[in-house]
């Protein structure tokens, strides 16, 4: 949910938004390439702890910079604040369906897309929060008045009513609140509930008896007794083949803590030519990457814009800014049931996950081209509704299904590679829609070019999933 910054602040204009959205996603980016190269710190030991010092370590930056948000006391700060709350959520997105994957048995992987219902019930969550503070502890009259909205003090002549800190703190209050929850998710994550390595991960990095520990461990916590044991990893390894080739020590297990610096580096430049490992994995690696750009820029564009596009139509209808902030915990909540709706369709019979997309990113595009055409109560509403049940459910799918089309030694590669692109993309996309704003206060027909932007573009989605290879790529299929 993006919430309108205050006039405390003095943000030049509604076209501060795409300032706003970009600097989030070019720290994204930047977390996302930090996880892709697992290079959260810069020390080849700490590098070998993989996927759990990132998975802690980026919820703790998101809490921390985003506690320090709600304290900003110019819009440059809030800019720069945001930028590294980004690079915590950039880096932490692409890494939990790849954990979650590496350790559920196979027959489980519809708990893939599963995992995305908490966005739809984090923004509720957030969606609700916002409601208590904000209208209660804004100023008023609010930016949905356009330009009769209450000026910032910051700007404001002297003697002319304006918007002071002490009158605008609920947006303040939302930011704190959200903060102190991620830091509590955080301490949940690193204190109580401590997360084991990926076994694969060992594997694929050399750590053979750390596998086998981390094997062990899971088969105490549910009651079992592993098998597994160090030998066993050794007698499947073939010596001569994983140092015959870069490709092959991707699997190599104890073979790569033995190989040169030349031949580390020879082994991620292997990594990222498996992407490109025949026709039909280029073909698949190529078409994800387009997806995920096409996603990213369309629901950037309308993350962005439909709640300035809904409280702009909102106020053109006399509906107040509180009613605007009940409507998002309206608009969101069936998000949960369209995250549902994708996990039931994720093994069905002749639809599968390649279809589920094409038809979830068709209908998130009608209902953005039937928004523009309306303005009632109910239509905002419901228009906003499919809106966001589609993307739920087209995201969930899409995010539980790339880390399962690829193979484990490039996983985390192929996720953080296609993630980097989306946000690359999400960087440009609200920049590109901000010239075709309307002046602040004008009539809210003129904001629709802005949802032609985002249907046309996640179009784009509906074909590029159609195009999707069928076949078994990475031991997974459609």
């Amino acid at each position: 949910m993006a919430t309108k910054t205050s006039a405390d602040q003095s943000p030049d204009s509604i076209s501060d938004a795409p300032r706003l959205d970009s600097v989030a996603y070019i720290n994204g980016l930047e977390g996302t390439s930090l996880y892709d190269k697992k290079c959260l710190i810069i020390n080849r030991e700490i590098d070998a702890q993989g996927r759990q010092w990132a998975f802690n370590l980026t919820v703790l930056f998101s809490s921390v910079f985003g506690l320090a948000l709600g304290g900003s006391n110019s819009y440059n700060t809030f800019l720069v604040l945001t930028a590294f709350v980004g690079l915590g959520v950039g880096g932490n997105i692409p890494i939990d369906t790849t954990i979650t994957l590496e350790f559920i048995p196979q027959r489980n992987r519809r708990l893939l897309p599963f995992l995305s219902i908490f966005q739809p019930i984090g923004v509720v969550i957030t969606t609700a929060i916002a409601y208590a503070f904000i209208p209660n502890y804004g100023c008023k009259p609010d930016f949905t008045r356009g330009k009769a909205a209450l000026p910032s003090c910051n700007t404001a002549p002297a003697g002319q009513p304006c918007c002071s800190k002490d009158q605008n703190m609920g947006w303040r209050y939302t930011l704190f609140t959200i903060g102190a929850i991620t830091m509590c998710i955080f301490i949940l994550r690193f204190v109580v509930f401590r997360f084991q390595e990926s076994p694969k991960y060992f594997v694929y990095r050399g750590h053979d008896e750390k596998a086998v520990e981390v094997l062990h461990k899971i088969a105490k916590f549910n009651g079992k007794t592993s098998g597994v044991t160090l030998q066993t990893f050794e007698s499947l390894t073939d010596e001569s083949d994983s140092m015959g080739s870069g490709a092959a020590m991707l699997g190599g297990g104890s073979k790569q803590l033995k190989a040169s610096w030349s031949e580390k580096v020879k082994l991620e430049l292997a990594r990222y030519k498996l992407l490109f490992n025949g026709f039909t994995m280029a073909r698949l690696t190529v078409l994800v990457w387009l997806i995920y750009v096409c996603d990213y820029w369309g629901f950037t564009v309308a993350g962005t814009y439909l709640p300035e596009v809904l409280a702009a139509k909102n106020g053109s209808i006399d509906l107040s800014l509180r009613f605007t902030y009940r409507s998002y915990v309206y608009i969101y909540l069936p998000g949960i049931v369209g995250v549902l709706l994708g996990v039931l369709c994720y093994d069905l019979p002749h639809v599968g996950r390649k279809y589920t997309m094409v038809l979830a990113s068709a209908l998130m595009a009608i209902s953005l081209f039937v928004f523009s055409t309306v303005n009632t109560e109910a239509s905002n509403i419901g228009l906003n509704v499919m809106e966001y049940f589609f993307q739920s459910m087209f995201n969930a799918v899409l995010y539980g299904w790339t880390p399962e089309a690829f193979p484990a030694p490039i996983r985390g590669t192929a996720c953080g590679v296609a993630s980097f692109w989306g946000r690359l993309f999400g960087i440009v996309s609200p920049l590109i829609a901000a010239h075709l704003l309307p002046a602040p206060g004008s009539p809210a027909s003129q904001y629709n070019p802005v949802l032609y932007l985002a249907g046309g573009v996640t179009l784009g989605c509906v074909l590029f999933s159609a195009l999707l290879p069928g076949d078994k790529v990475g031991g997974e299929s459609f």
